[in-house]
């Protein structure tokens, strides 16, 4: 089994924290812990800022996030937990690589394309050169490796990129060269709504979603009009095949109880939907309300949340700080005046 080094972690505070982001992302970077030497989980609300909306309640969105992150398993005292605005060299080292960056290649990312739509013209600049920010990110810890879902892979390829590049102009390697990590059985949740989009916190049905702060009652209404079909459950995972709210709902099932879709069907064969339903309900609940009843204990009490995230930003700063004046040395950029006080 593969160790790593150094692992950053993160996710934009927009809002509720929905069960994808739970089973896609941060159920993972928990399994992770026993063979990672050293993760950094970053909060990344500079980059909510590229779109409006996403920028409301962001300092009560960042602590929720925060409080997640806790509740879901990840220890502030093993792991560093911060807010990517309180660590300066992000944006720092992010305009620095802007200098690097071609035109053509922030021209190729998908992401921005998706997000822009047909109004491309009209998006903002930090929309376009996110993707700079988010390799900054990841370069500023010299991260060794990144967790990410395969629509992400494309931006930490651009880390790399911009690695090379930086490494190429310094004449030395400042920079590792960040791996993605994509786990093979990495649960894939889509919309209660509808089986072929993903669980996304910008659908307009709450339905579509479970939060983690769903209590009993509302997980248990949502399950109950999630969208099925109207065949039974068959035997064999092939048979699941066109049959995207089906394979969905016992994706969700197989990855909170740790079994695989095959031993869901032979369990379920013949079914209802109805059945499957209790089983999820069920499961969900046990799952989830533990770390619910976390969750509100901690944003219950903010001013301890605010402790953690500043020690964790004392941590990350103490590593970004060291390593930009590496960077800065290598472009030639004059010693900063703090820093040459303390010479």
């Amino acid at each position: 089994m593969s160790v790593y080094q150094r692992v950053l972690s993160g996710i934009r505070p927009t809002g509720h924290i929905h069960l994808g982001n739970y089973l896609g992302a941060i159920h993972n970077w928990v399994r992770m812990a026993k063979n990672t030497k050293e993760q950094l989980f970053c909060i990344v609300d500079q980059h909510a800022l590229t779109t409006v909306d996403d920028s409301k309640n962001l300092s009560d969105n960042t602590r929720t996030i925060a409080a997640a992150y806790i509740a879901c398993g990840i220890d502030p005292n093993k792991s560093a937990i911060f807010a990517q605005s309180h660590v300066p060299a992000h944006t720092e080292l992010g305009w620095y690589l802007n200098c690097f960056a071609p035109l053509g290649w922030l021209n190729r990312m998908t992401q921005f394309k998706d997000k822009a739509g047909k109004n491309s013209d009209r998006a903002n600049l930090g929309l376009y050169a996110y993707p700079v920010l988010m390799a900054a990110d990841i370069l500023i810890y010299k991260a060794t490796h990144v967790p990410v879902g395969e629509d992400q892979k494309q931006h930490v390829e651009l880390a790399r990129d911009l690695a090379g590049v930086f490494n190429n102009h310094a004449n030395y390697d400042v920079f590792p060269l960040p791996e993605p990590i994509i786990p093979k059985e990495t649960a894939r949740i889509m919309s209660l709504r509808d089986g072929l989009s993903k669980m996304s916190k910008s659908d307009l049905s709450d339905y579509s979603r479970i939060h983690l702060l769903d209590d009993s009652d509302t997980i248990a209404l949502k399950i109950r009009k999630a969208k099925t079909d109207s065949d039974s459950i068959p035997g064999t995972p092939k048979e699941l095949e066109g049959r995207p709210e089906a394979s969905n709902l016992l994706g969700i099932y197989a990855a909170l109880s740790d079994q695989t879709i095959e031993t869901l069907c032979v369990r379920f064969e013949g079914q209802t939907f109805s059945s499957v339903k209790q089983a999820l309900t069920d499961i969900l609940i046990s799952s989830l309300t533990p770390i619910r009843e976390k969750m509100l204990h901690l944003l219950q009490n903010p001013d301890e949340l605010d402790k953690i995230l500043y020690k964790g930003a004392e941590t990350a700063n103490s590593l970004a700080e060291q390593n930009l004046k590496e960077v800065r040395n290598a472009l030639g950029l004059l010693p900063r005046i703090d820093q040459l006080r303390k010479v």
